[in-house]
């Protein structure tokens, strides 16, 4: 009986996730910017590369896993923020070199898998920001605590001692590999402009 009560669960679980790829509606590769703002909208986590100012790879590329939110899913501003220490090795190199770079994935959700896209795959929509990491402040700051601790509410409870602060990308190059024949590239100016829902 615990079995079937295991496959049962097993099956419904199967059922829920290829319910919420089928839900996920993308919008076409033919609108480049409108792609872009909807899977960085979509996204809970980046992958932010910078410039390491750390012995042994000093000078080299670097990238570390952060949290962000742009905004409520299906409302998103297109400004991924982020919450962030001085005691992380990558916000260490942002104080010395605040270029980077943030890129994004519908890997994330269950589209991809549903669809049976690699990760790599084009189909399978990827977004990279290039700009630099700022710190925000006053009704910014609020605004990105909210649209953070409501998608990520363990944030709430980091260590006090930490001294936290709110960032966010500010974007001066947008890339979109989300369809065949190579990377396209949007303007900041095209990328806000776009409405993705």
């Amino acid at each position: 009986m615990a079995a079937v009560r295991s496959m049962a669960a097993v099956v419904l679980f199967v059922l829920s996730l290829a319910a919420a790829a089928a839900q996920l509606k993308i919008p076409p590769h033919e609108e480049v910017a409108r792609m872009a703002r909807f899977v960085v909208n979509r996204c809970d986590w980046a992958s932010v590369a910078t410039i390491s100012t750390h012995e042994p790879v000093k000078g080299q590329p670097f990238s570390n896993a952060f949290s962000i939110s742009d905004g409520p899913l299906g409302n998103g501003t297109g400004t991924p923020y982020m919450y962030l220490t001085q005691l992380e090795i990558s916000v260490q190199d942002l104080q010395v070199n605040p270029q980077a770079s943030l890129s994004v994935s519908l890997a994330q959700t269950h589209f991809c898998k549903h669809k049976g896209y690699d990760p790599q795959s084009p189909l399978c929509a990827h977004i990279i920001l290039s700009g630099s990491v700022q710190a925000v402040n006053g009704t910014e700051a609020e605004f990105a605590k909210k649209v953070l601790f409501s998608r990520h509410p363990e944030m709430i409870d980091w260590p006090s001692d930490h001294n936290w602060f709110f960032a966010k990308m500010a974007i001066s190059q947008v890339w979109v590999l989300d369809y065949f024949g190579g990377v396209k590239v949007v303007s900041p100016e095209d990328y806000y402009k776009a409405t993705p829902f």
